[in-house]
């Protein structure tokens, strides 16, 4: 009896994801009640954990950095598709919406899971080794498109307020989606190497030595269940934001702290990715995550919305206030000194955590 309930809970990375989707089928559309919003956050953790696992899996079977590009971009293409389902049935609330959650997105990626990596890294081995190339080039790419897509609509005057007018808005998404392709590019094939994990010394490890790679059918299971698993977390943070809405409201705090609790709730799968990535000396892998997903977050999101924008009504509101451009430039100074060296502590791991709790606190009391 022992053995069998043991082999059940062995599969809970199968069933649990099944289940979240079942709940987010019960309860889409619906007013939750306090005991249905426990349940669908007790599964939406359990989700999270379940994607974790299954990305993990095929980040073995495909090795680096294919394997950090997948978990990516999955979660970034739902994270789109949950921004457009939210600005359709938000209405004026929704108008900053997608700025406010890609702008939270990429303070977390690249202060929060980069910071958090580079802590466990740290003080595992003392120092965090990495190629300078790959990252510093993943850096410029993310400070370039966030410039472009969340800085400049605050200066442009085709059209009142923070917003690009139709034709900026077309070539802000075409620039975008380029340097993320060109990216993508550079990062699997033309210099891979720079984006492969290496020891103290300096020296690429190209495989896990001590686990056999899974089979391709337990590789494309494991596909199916991270995509299962990664719509049932967004759909059930979706559901559970209305109640996040209202706690927000009734705290005093202001709307787009909603995205940002909603970008932490899709980012937790590559955030524990990463630390566990982290602690198993791959922090080049750790920051492939980081980096990668800031990237896809805009690179992918922003021509989506432009995209939605030919049948969405009302004004696309995407330029940043003063604090958060100030909050932006510190974090890609900061990011610049931190991966140009190939080398961090704990003091530069401490330093961008303190940048996401600087972000996260002006976010609620601005």
């Amino acid at each position: 009896m022992n053995a069998k309930i043991t082999s059940y809970l062995a599969r809970w990375t199968a069933w649990v994801p099944i289940l979240a989707v079942a709940a987010l089928i019960l309860t889409w559309g619906r007013d939750l009640p306090p005991p249905a919003v426990i349940i669908s956050g007790l599964l939406l953790a359990g989700a999270v954990l379940a994607a974790v696992h299954h990305a993990e899996v095929v980040a073995h079977k495909v090795g680096e950095p294919f394997g950090s590009l997948v978990l990516a971009v999955a979660v970034t293409i739902i994270e789109v598709a949950l921004i457009v389902t939210l600005m359709i049935s938000g209405g004026d609330k929704a108008q900053a919406l997608a700025r406010d959650t890609v702008f939270a997105a990429v303070m977390i990626t690249c202060n929060g899971i980069l910071g958090l990596s580079l802590l466990v890294g740290a003080i595992r081995r003392r120092v965090a080794v990495f190629h300078s190339e790959g990252t510093g080039g993943a850096l410029a790419a993310v400070a370039m498109i966030a410039t472009l897509s969340l800085v400049l609509p605050s200066f442009t005057t085709s059209r009142p307020g923070p917003q690009f007018s139709p034709a900026q808005l077309g070539f802000a998404a075409v620039a975008s989606l380029g340097l993320y392709l060109l990216f993508v590019l550079v990062q699997t094939h033309r210099h891979r190497d720079y984006f492969l994990p290496i020891t103290t010394a300096g020296e690429i490890i190209k495989e896990e030595d001590h686990l056999e790679p899974p089979t391709r059918r337990a590789a494309l299971t494991s596909v199916g269940l991270l995509l299962v698993a990664l719509i049932a977390v967004v759909g059930l943070a979706k559901g559970v934001s209305p109640s996040i809405e209202s706690a927000v409201a009734a705290a005093g705090m202001p709307q787009a702290v909603v995205g940002v609790v909603i970008a932490l709730l899709v980012l937790l799968p590559e955030t524990i990715a990463a630390v566990r990535a982290a602690a198993r000396d791959r922090m080049q892998t750790s920051l492939n995550l980081a980096l990668g997903s800031a990237m896809a977050s805009i690179g992918l999101t922003i021509p989506a919305i432009a995209i939605a924008m030919i049948w969405l009504e009302g004004p696309l509101l995407l330029g940043l206030g003063g604090t958060q451009m100030v909050l932006l430039a510190l974090t890609v100074v900061v990011g610049t000194l931190t991966v140009v060296p190939g080398r961090a502590n704990v003091l530069q791991g401490g330093i961008h955590l303190g940048l996401l709790a600087a972000f996260l606190f002006l976010a609620a009391s601005p």
